[in-house]
């Protein structure tokens, strides 16, 4: 059971976070704008720091809503280098490090101390990506003696990310900044905390702690309650979904594709028994390319954003849900699958089963995993999870394994943290 805060006083934290609303595209808006709506459960005032809306490349006021009326949002100046400081389509590369806001750091740290003299904030949040939020938490932390909670989405600098080697030296120095110096470092996965106390092994290991991501379940509530949506029409074909951002590199689906391929040419599924829909990926060209190498225009759709709720809803309608997840990528695990598991919908996973996005699945009941990058597993386990899904006999989560991904049992744990924070970080310089 969640608990409450009734009669604690309140204390009040800064979030530092770039991704928050109106900026559409990301699943990253979804932790910051999670922890704004139920830290005040558990006895935390949030206030928001983030960037201009000018600095997003897509907006949306589909969100807007969701954040709780009377909290604070300072949106400081910033700028997209890519966008708004290039010339003919170019600019100095210092302005894209460690990322295309680093102007973001010049407009939020001046805010940021104003709104800690102001609101008298008991302690500092930040979130990367994106780097820059990082940068503007240590420069007010260091400037006001306040404890400061470094949040990793993903690992920063690793093996050949960024590509870019001043860049990824860039990425260190902030690691370098961070992780020894702030009060307390969360991750979302289990294999990210190992990767940084190897590399920092003179930090001590209660400075890393877990918060994974989850689902919102009140927006959940809100999507169920009108009316459990029908699936669109696909000719009696079973719908199976993949949500979200297709990254090359990382979340590439050339390996299902062709085990697809291989698939249908020797009649172990056929056409009319499914459609494969790609929602949102970011990068339509690079997968119309693969579907088309492939020959799969008969099974598989690219499809447009679209709001927020609206993809819940289709998650909920989905016969099958899709996640993909590479290896270069163990230690992280997508923040869309907590949603997956919220929908109770059965997940093909196609992931290192050894990686965290295999275990979080398996937590959850969900064991059709197959390895991204082996044609041969893929075609060994597709056909029975698409015959599970046809037949009604696919695993999917329990109840209560959902509710134990909520994001507002994240926001409990992160308040917890915060207290701990104060009480052993007393304020030694004014701000």
């Amino acid at each position: 059971m969640i608990g409450a805060c009734n009669t604690c006083a309140m204390k009040t934290v800064l979030l530092i976070a770039f991704h928050f609303p109106p900026l559409v595209g990301t699943s990253g808006v979804q932790r910051t704008l999670s922890f704004v709506r139920d830290l005040p459960r558990f006895g935390w005032r949030p206030i928001v720091l983030t960037a201009h809306p000018r600095a997003y490349e897509r907006t949306g006021s589909d969100q807007l809503a969701d954040v709780p009326d009377g909290v604070v949002v300072e949106r400081a100046f910033a700028l997209d280098s890519a966008r708004q400081l290039s010339l003919a389509g170019r600019y100095p590369a210092f302005l894209a490090r460690p990322d295309r806001w680093v102007s973001w750091w010049f407009g939020a740290v001046p805010a940021g101390m104003r709104l800690l003299r102001r609101y008298d904030v008991d302690a500092v949040w930040s979130t990367y990506p994106i780097a820059t939020a990082h940068m503007i938490a240590s420069s007010i932390a260091r400037a006001s003696g306040r404890p400061w909670i470094a949040d990793f989405r993903d690992p920063m600098a690793q093996d050949g990310y960024p590509a870019d080697p001043k860049t990824w030296r860039k990425f260190r120095a902030i690691e370098d900044a961070t992780i020894p110096h702030a009060t307390l470092n969360t991750f979302t996965s289990p294999g990210a905390i190992r990767f940084y106390r190897e590399r920092f092994p003179a930090v001590p290991g209660e400075k890393f702690a877990l918060v994974e991501n989850g689902y919102d379940e009140e927006i959940f509530r809100e999507v169920e309650a009108e009316g459990r949506p029908t699936p669109s029409p696909a000719n009696g074909r079973a719908v199976l979904l993949h949500s979200g951002v297709v990254y090359p590199s990382e979340r590439n689906p050339e390996f299902f594709f062709a085990a697809l391929r291989k698939l249908l040419d020797a009649r172990r599924i056929r056409e009319g028994e499914f459609l494969l829909v790609f929602r949102a990926t970011g990068h339509d060209s690079f997968v119309r390319g693969l579907v088309e190498r492939h020959r799969l225009e008969g099974v598989v759709e690219l499809h447009p954003g679209i709001p927020y709720r609206d993809a819940l809803r289709e998650m909920l309608a989905a016969d099958g849900l899709i996640v993909i997840q590479l290896p270069n990528c163990n230690d992280q695990v997508p923040a869309k699958l907590y949603e997956y598991v919220r929908a109770r919908r059965p997940v093909f996973g196609l992931t290192d089963p050894a990686g965290d996005t295999a275990m979080t699945m398996r937590r959850h009941g969900l064991d059709s995993i197959a390895h991204p990058q082996s044609v041969e597993a893929i075609a060994a386990a597709f056909p029975d999870f698409l015959e599970g899904v046809r037949n009604a006999r696919a695993a999917v989560p329990t109840p209560d394994s959902a509710r134990r991904a909520s994001r507002a049992a994240r926001a409990e744990e992160l308040a917890a943290m915060l207290d701990r924070a104060v009480s052993a970080q007393p304020r030694t310089v004014p701000a």
